[in-house]
């Protein structure tokens, strides 16, 4: 690259060294640093960050399964234009996971966990602070994912991995409004102990942010052009297209 890349974020040095390379590449893809079509520049990664090329190969071939790049034998790996529908698949699969979670939690933890969710929630309408609402949405989810009793539900989960490097709720305008209504629907469900509404609301959560996934991946040119199914189905999600 004619440029020295970024120096890396603090949230790097509590990662593996795998994990810090790979979130490290998705950063430099989101920021624009690497365009798709760029061939992610390995020697210039390690160097940054302070670690050899075998886990900067590894966070390739993991990326590579997440659909950030392509890693062509005898040539590197290149930044591809993530595929929409993919990334509304994936949020979606957060939704369908957390809302089993939820489903299994109502009914192995009884009431106990209706309780626990609103204090949480209430701390969330509470603050607009990103990083606070980051660590209390991951408090609310881990809160469920205990309460389900169920380890395959964690193995799941780990096998995921955040699109959006950073701060979620930074980088994702109307993201905050939606987690706070959301969650809301979903603490009134669980006060009802009706399992299967607190798990609808969960993906209904999910694929609204989901949405606005899509809508700043696409404004930061990273999106491949949707399908013909995936312009449909935008468009009638879309109040606006109602006559």
């Amino acid at each position: 690259m004619a440029t020295p890349l970024p120096t890396p974020a603090e949230e790097f040095t509590r990662r593996s060294s795998g994990e810090q390379a790979a979130l490290y590449i998705r950063r430099l893809i989101f920021d624009g640093e690497l365009r798709p079509g760029n061939r992610v520049p390995q020697d210039e990664v390690a160097q940054a960050l302070g670690i050899s090329r075998i886990p900067v190969r590894e966070a390739l071939i993991a990326l590579e399964r997440e659909g950030w790049v392509t890693i062509v034998m005898h040539r590197g790996a290149f930044v591809t234009a993530l595929d929409e529908q993919a990334v509304r698949d994936h949020y979606e699969l957060y939704g369908l996971i957390y809302g089993f979670a939820v489903e299994r939690a109502v009914l192995r933890s009884g009431a106990e966990l209706g309780p626990e969710l609103k204090r949480i929630l209430q701390e969330l309408q509470q603050t607009d602070d990103p990083t606070v609402i980051s660590r209390l949405t991951l408090d609310f989810h881990g809160r469920v994912v205990d309460a389900a009793q169920s380890p395959r539900i964690r193995v799941v989960l780990r096998s995921m991995s955040p699109l959006i490097p950073g701060n979620f709720f930074e980088q994702v305008p109307g993201a905050v409004d939606s987690e706070k209504r959301g969650f809301a629907a979903i603490v009134r469900a669980v006060a009802k102990q009706d399992g299967e509404r607190a798990a609808a609301e969960y993906a209904r959560t999910m694929q609204a942010q989901g949405d606005r996934v899509v809508e700043v991946l696409t404004g930061r040119g990273l999106l491949d052009p949707p399908t013909d199914a995936a312009a449909g189905r935008a468009a009638a999600t879309d109040p606006r297209s109602a006559s």
